[in-house]
């Protein structure tokens, strides 16, 4: 009778954490309005996403809505809606010839980026303080993606 391996706890081990990393349902985004006509180039945004920011490792996001990095996450969304509270009179703020709209929010702070085809936004726990490292990580992907078309300074 021929031998056949053994299956051994060592040679288990591995298959057991791909299939469960592959059934993992990855970090959940809330859905948020977008603007018509950005899926195309949101898609293309998301698909180029630097695999860190801020020194963290990018994490599975379900349902491709967004891309995120580290935990606590922080969460880059594509075609987002202008924020109410942006104004002509808005402060700026140039990090890596991105120009951003900021907000405070509970736990951190909203960034948008302004003056682009397209609104992207970028949530960062104030766990990153400073928060100009993951804006300086993305702004590569975001000047490819989503030209600017009218800088703020």
């Amino acid at each position: 009778m021929p031998d056949r391996p053994r299956l051994t706890v060592r040679r288990l081990l591995p298959l057991a954490i791909l299939l469960v990393a592959g059934c993992s349902p990855g970090y959940t985004v809330d859905a948020y309005p977008t603007e018509p006509g950005t899926a195309v180039d949101c898609k293309a945004l998301y698909a180029d996403a630097p695999r860190t920011v801020a020194g963290e490792d990018s994490i599975l996001v379900k349902d491709d809505n967004a891309v995120a990095w580290g935990a606590p996450a922080i969460v880059m969304r594509c075609g987002v809606e202008k924020p109410d509270a942006l104004t002509i009179s808005s402060p700026c703020y140039p990090v890596g010839d991105v120009d951003w709209f900021a907000e405070t929010t509970a736990d951190g702070y909203l960034f948008t980026t302004i003056g682009r085809s397209f609104f992207v936004s970028l949530e960062v726990p104030r766990a990153y303080d400073p928060a100009s490292e993951a804006l300086a990580d993305v702004a590569g992907t975001i000047k490819k993606h989503d030209p600017s078309v009218k800088p703020c300074v």
